[in-house]
């Protein structure tokens, strides 16, 4: 999701005609019906996709925005716009709760590391604590970047420090040391749209700041330094082929992921797609930069695949809030962008995937997070695409990928704005996805070819730092 604030997103949404769709009497599992014949909260599947279950939003966070997922040994922490959930999913088919931790910040991404949790802070608050209000970014004393909590006690987390990030933090890249930083996280952290009213985001903003957190005494973390990525200047943005589809400038980035093992992350940074060089993790350098004037309007996320020879980079035209999985926007817009990439970190343009599926007019899709399914000799990935669903898609040809599973809802009522799946990964042998609106699902892909990976042990899972996955 894009920086402006979940209100006005929503209050866009609602100027959308309703099309006349009626609302339905309850939820069906609809085998084979997706996009346009699902009425509102239908549930419609693939034969091959089976929908376990759902936790509904509840409690203090039952009003918040879902986003953004972590793992750490049969626990998933599920991010949410007034804090965050610990869900015990031990057994998939029936997850539970644990704890619910109130603290309001957009977007609160959020990934953790051992007995810590990292939570990033994207809106202008009053001070740093979880009892802060909103505060114009216009003042100084006004507050944004990353919370850290001691999990060590999973149902009692602990706020036991914040670092300040220049222009907050959208979203954050956890990078272990290794080697001589062993002992340290470094979290990347990408944020952007500076002003010169703002005095703690001034343009132009071409960097990332990175957070050294000593893992051993956590509450030392700082800011080591804030690399400017694009010292000639970003993407100057400009228009596109049509008005929903304006370039970004860039000024910052939207998300980064690291491949430590291999040294190596991509940025997706608005108006531009790069590649860094992350062996010396607190000194990333750009080595590669790539543009797509033509069809991309914001590079929103990147995943590798397996074996780090190709990434994904995500285009979130219209920022999360707009109706692009339409035959009016077509099959480049709003999609992903396949490019295969060399050992020298050279990237090569290859094709677009979409969904095939397409939505009603009310319904916010775009293309947004996801991970691989670690299976050997092929590529496939599991996306998130807001109410498009979720989509598990193989580009293993990567002039050629194809969609082979799906599951969503019908659009959401209009009082409701926006909806759908912000983000879904694999885990485990299963796949789990934070809905905007709807709660915390689990969904099992049935297909041989991910045999070998449904027995792999993920341990901890953080998307955005990709591991070497030992692929079966």
């Amino acid at each position: 999701m894009r920086r402006p604030t979940i209100a006005l997103m929503a209050a866009a949404a609602l100027v959308i005609p309703s099309a006349g769709i009626a609302a339905a009497e309850g939820p069906d599992d609809r085998v084979g019906v997706s996009g346009t014949d699902l009425q509102p909260d239908e549930i419609g599947r693939s034969a091959n996709m089976a929908h376990l279950a759902n936790l509904a939003p509840s409690g203090s966070l039952a009003e918040g925005i879902g986003t953004d997922l972590a793992f750490q040994d049969g626990k998933a922490f599920v991010g949410n716009y007034d804090g965050f959930s610990v869900v015990d999913i031990s057994n998939p088919g029936s997850p539970e709760t644990i704890v619910q931790v109130k603290c309001p910040g957009s977007q609160n991404d959020i990934s953790v590391s051992g007995d810590l949790l990292y939570l990033s802070t994207d809106s202008s608050r009053s001070d740093d604590s979880c009892a802060s209000t909103s505060q114009s970014a216009t003042e100084k004393g006004s507050w944004e970047g990353i919370k850290i909590f001691d999990i060590s006690d999973l149902a009692n987390p602990q706020y036991i420090k914040s670092v300040e990030t220049a222009c907050g933090s959208h979203t954050h890249t956890l990078v272990p040391g290794k080697g001589r930083t062993r002992g340290n996280d470094y979290l990347y952290v990408s944020s952007y749209s500076p002003r010169a009213e703002y005095p703690d985001c001034q343009p132009p903003h071409d960097l990332i700041s990175i957070v050294e957190v000593p893992t051993a005494s956590p509450t030392d973390a700082e800011v080591i330094d804030t690399p400017n990525l694009f010292p000639e200047g970003g993407n100057p943005g400009g228009p596109g082929p049509t008005p929903i589809a304006n370039r970004s400038a860039t000024t910052g980035c939207h998300d980064i992921t690291a491949f430590p093992q291999q040294g190596i992350a991509a940025g997706a940074c608005m108006g531009d797609g790069i590649i860094m060089d992350i062996k010396k993790p607190e000194q990333p350098e750009v080595i590669e930069r790539v543009r797509d004037d033509e069809n991309f309007a914001f590079w929103h996320s990147a995943t590798f695949n397996a074996d780090g020879t190709k990434v994904i980079f995500t285009d979130e035209l219209g920022g999360g809030g707009a109706a692009t999985c339409n035959a009016d926007i077509g099959p480049k817009r709003g999609a992903n962008a396949i490019y295969d990439l060399d050992r020298q970190g050279e990237l090569t343009f290859r094709s677009y995937y979409k969904i095939p599926r397409h939505q009603h007019d009310v319904e916010n899709c775009v293309a947004h997070n996801g991970s691989v399914i670690p299976v050997k000799n092929r590529d496939i990935m599991v996306q998130a695409w807001y109410q498009g669903g979720v989509s598990v898609w193989d580009f293993t040809d990567s002039e050629n990928p194809r969609e082979l599973a799906y599951f969503e809802r019908g659009p959401v009522s209009a009082e409701e704005g926006i909806g759908g799946s912000w983000s879904s990964y694999y885990y485990n042998g299963h796949i789990y996805s934070s809905d905007i609106r709807r709660g915390f699902d689990v969904l099992k892909f049935n297909d041989p070819a991910t045999a070998g990976a449904d027995q792999l042990d993920l341990g901890e899972l953080n998307v955005q730092s990709q591991p070497k996955y030992k692929t079966r």
